[in-house]
């Protein structure tokens, strides 16, 4: 039983990541509780650890008397002297118990103590090291990938999740792979600490550019807004402190370098990098480039833009599914309401809006269609059928027989 317990001592000093004060202190606390339960009080008691050699040495100290009262704190003279004649009454007898004293249930419960008072200060210690790095990028090897959730592992072997909601759509991941990350979260949840990681934080996009951007790290360029959908299109708002400092050159880098490892990172999804300004209706025009507004007019007071564009460059300011111009009200903190220009001329006057297809056309298909901006005949008859495909997420089939529809509304 001792080989046993003392076996079990070097095995945490090994193992556990726990420094020696606290093991030391650990260690006395379990045994102090088990000598309690067995005689009422341990405060009579020296417990001597030597961490090193994996030992402990257990010691009752007895005061000598005439007549036994508490057998736990007094012992006999007549019993002393059995053992060593050289004491007297009133003096102090120290003992050494052998751990057999114990017997085998009680080592039993000083192992199952002990393990458990090293796991709650592991799991401790490890919230006190997460929560400090909340924001920070990790890189990861995922131990399990499950449907709702993948278990990642850092460096030391400790457990953290990317749920299935922190994940851009398009990820995918396999045991063994490496994932990086951001941390957005570490709570304790029934005595045991829970760190999240997301990928589709603006935090992680953020995190990203100042490791490929060293200005940004420096602190010449500053990241003063980011808006994602992630997995399709993100705008990052900069601006530099430094006039001789490009900041949206800066953070594409030559020939795109910079960008290309973000965009990667992120399955593909496009940034726009805009210079920030306080001037809303600049701001708002960045945003929404390469669409090249004609006229834009700002309600203060109901915090909405009106723009008006003309029809050529309506699908470019609303971007695929709504995307480009729902990232620049989210940008600018304004909602955006666009309008098409009406063209005087002949051409356009005979043009017709999609509604008045919905007895020959599905209504999902005009709204798929209307998303890109295409919201008449003649601006979904002016695209190649690729990019209606590529735009409004259809089938080239589908594409063909909605223009084939549209075209014959002309030639009637």
């Amino acid at each position: 039983m001792e080989v046993n317990l003392i076996s079990t001592f070097a095995e945490f000093k090994e193992l556990k990541n726990i420094d020696r004060p606290t093991l030391m202190s650990v260690l006395e606390d379990i045994f102090r509780t088990q000598l309690a339960r067995m005689y009422g009080d341990a405060d009579n008691f020296d417990i001597i650890i030597n961490i090193d050699k994996g030992d402990i040495s257990i010691i009752r100290n007895r005061t000598v008397v005439e007549t036994v009262e508490d057998p736990n704190k007094e012992i006999s003279l007549e019993e002393v002297q059995k053992i060593d004649d050289s004491y007297e009454l009133g003096e102090e007898y120290p003992e050494e118990l052998p751990m057999s004293t114990f017997g085998r249930r009680g080592i039993l419960n000083l192992r199952q103590n002990l393990s458990s008072r090293i796991t709650d200060i592991e799991k401790g210690n490890l919230y006190k090291k997460y929560v400090d790095k909340v924001g920070d990028i990790l890189v990861g090897e995922v131990y399990q990938a499950w449907k709702k959730e993948v278990l990642v592992m850092d460096e030391d072997g400790n457990e953290l999740v990317l749920p299935k909601s922190e994940q851009i759509p398009s990820d995918f991941f396999r045991k063994g792979d490496t994932v990086k990350a951001v941390i957005v979260s570490v709570e304790m949840k029934n005595n045991s600490p829970i760190i999240t990681l997301s990928r589709t934080s603006n935090l992680f996009l953020e995190r990203l550019f100042e490791q490929e951007v060293p200005e940004i790290f420096d602190g010449l360029i500053t990241i003063k807004k980011v808006v994602r959908m992630p997995g399709e299109r993100a705008k990052v708002a900069v601006e530099s402190y430094d006039e001789r400092i490009d900041p949206v050159g800066a953070c594409v880098g030559v020939k795109g370098s910079r960008i290309h490892g973000i965009v990667r990172e992120l399955r593909g999804e496009n940034i726009d990098i805009i210079n920030w300004t306080s001037n809303t209706q600049l701001l708002v025009q960045r945003a929404l480039s390469p669409a090249k507004i004609s006229a834009i007019r700002i309600d203060e007071e109901s915090k909405s833009i009106h723009i008006d564009l003309e029809a050529s460059e309506l699908a470019l300011a609303i971007g695929r599914g709504g995307s480009n111009i729902l990232l620049a009200e989210q940008l600018s903190g304004y909602k955006i309401d666009v309008y098409r220009l009406g063209d005087q001329s002949q051409e356009d006057e005979e043009d017709v809006l999609l509604d008045a297809f919905s007895d020959e056309i599905d209504d999902w298909i005009i709204e798929a269609l209307k998303g890109i901006g295409c919201d008449t005949a003649k601006s979904v008859l002016a695209l190649p059928v690729e990019e209606v495909m590529q735009r409004a997420d259809l089938e080239e089939e589908t594409v063909l027989d909605v223009q084939k529809i549209l075209r014959a509304e002309f030639e009637n």
